[in-house]
């Protein structure tokens, strides 16, 4: 199936089971990073903003309740999702579709109810998104020298299910995924690794190109073919659209931070667990892992998201408090001294051997020296809850618990997971719109 034809005219019932129920997982996993995301002080900027900039009617932002613009509502509420580094991706793209497909699915919904939407035919234009925007990512990896932001793939992933959900023809389809892949924003990432701030993974700013590229296309604009999508040299990339789910193979994370510290972080959770020494035992900590992780260095965050991209404080950070959300990555905590004691006693080494084995593997080492010499090793840890080891449907909704708490009320937390985990059974996904979108009491 080309990939016009895969866009326009896949149906829920030719997903198999597996694809459908990923989801629905991928969907409630990245509504609970929204959540969460939504009390960090990036998501109030930008929810202003959209707000300021981007008036109009057809979406809403989320927690918050006011009407703005499709493209503000997928810009804000995909960067409050990138705000906290905890949604799901793809190894081959060192990168996240999720964060801007689903804001963007869900922006796509018109807000006054006048184009209901079934629970599979959300479900199944987030599958869609998925689909596209990897294969895109992948692509543009092959074929561009810079290590581009997720938001310059991604883009064609919201392009294409905004496409669908506002009925264009093929040929606007098409000029859609072109608009979107040239204003897709090609910021360099590895900028934000070494200067960590607000500019994240480009997310936000990719499901705004994306929803916009398709409005522009259905009012007649025009662009260029996409070189991702059409390039002869990436056709072997498409040629298993709809035999081939990628959606199936995504990671979840588990921690709040970067996923090349994640390896570490398991490693040396793991080392307390079973060994059960005192924090005040540990001497020193060497982490022995692959270039890119060695890169994230910041010992002493000023800030959530140079917490985010940092090895050495996460890594103490999970040791001192035994999980790492916001409430562990912001304010009073990034200047714990028990924290900043570890951090300052870990010490980062490049291996080339497990530098080989990347990106189709994030892997650490972690040895720790405590009181006496004795030296414990973790031997090698790779990143949790990877496609090989995923996380289970109960291990998933316990996470979405932990994120939401700091948001919602329990009882709204309980009937998002029962909305999100039956979405395939609704004949209207009105009643999600809402939950997502009403102000929180809390």
């Amino acid at each position: 199936m080309g990939t016009i034809e895969f866009i326009r005219e896949t149906q829920w019932r030719a997903l198999p089971e597996p694809v459908r129920n990923q989801a629905w997982r991928c969907l409630l996993d990245t509504l609970g990073a929204a959540l969460g995301g939504r009390q960090t002080e990036l998501s109030r900027i930008v929810h202003n903003f959209a707000a300021a900039a981007y008036g109009g009617p057809g979406a809403r932002l989320w927690l918050d309740g006011r009407v703005v613009s499709p493209p503000g509502a997928a810009m804000a509420n995909g960067m409050t999702i990138d705000s906290l580094d905890i949604h799901d991706g793809y190894l081959p793209v060192k990168g996240h579709a999720g964060a801007a497909v689903v804001p963007a699915a869900l922006a796509t919904v018109p807000v006054d109810g006048s184009r209901p939407v079934s629970g599979q035919d959300l479900l199944t234009t987030i599958v869609i998104g998925y689909e596209v925007a990897l294969r895109a990512g992948v692509a543009l990896h092959a074929t561009a020298c810079d290590y581009h932001t997720s938001g310059a793939w991604n883009a064609l992933g919201c392009a294409a299910i905004a496409a669908r959900s506002l009925g264009l023809e093929a040929d606007q389809t098409r000029h859609a995924l072109g608009i979107a892949e040239y204003h897709g924003p090609r910021s360099q990432m590895m900028r934000c690794i070494d200067h960590p701030t607000m500019l994240k993974d480009g997310s936000g700013w990719g499901a705004m190109t994306g929803v916009s590229a398709a409005m522009l296309a259905g009012a007649g604009f025009t662009g260029a073919p996409a070189v991702t999508v059409e390039a002869p040299e990436s056709a072997d990339i498409w040629a298993d659209l709809g035999t081939r789910w990628r959606i199936t193979e995504q990671f979840f994370k588990p921690y709040a931070v970067c996923r090349w510290a994640q390896p570490a972080i398991a490693g040396a959770l793991a080392l307390r667990k079973d060994h059960g020494f005192p924090l005040a035992a540990i001497e020193q900590i060497q982490v022995s892992t692959f270039h890119q992780a060695t890169r994230l260095a910041c010992r002493r965050p000023l800030t959530t998201e140079e917490a985010q991209y940092s090895l050495p404080f996460p890594a103490a950070a999970a040791l001192v408090h035994g999980q790492l959300g916001l409430s562990q990555l912001s304010g009073v905590e990034l200047r714990d001294p028990r924290v900043l004691r570890l951090a300052d006693r870990i010490e980062l080494v490049d291996d080339p051997l497990l530098g080989a084995r990347f990106p189709a593997e994030r892997v650490a080492r972690v040895r720790i020296e405590i009181t006496d010499g004795v030296v414990l090793d973790s031997g090698e840890v790779h990143a949790p809850w990877d496609a090989t080891a995923p996380p289970t449907d109960e291990e998933l909704i316990e996470k979405f618990r932990w994120l939401a708490s700091d948001s919602v009320p329990a009882t709204r937390s309980e009937e998002l997971i029962d909305v999100i985990s039956n979405c395939a059974e609704a004949p209207d996904i009105g009643r999600l719109s809402e939950l997502l979108a009403t102000p929180s009491a809390m």
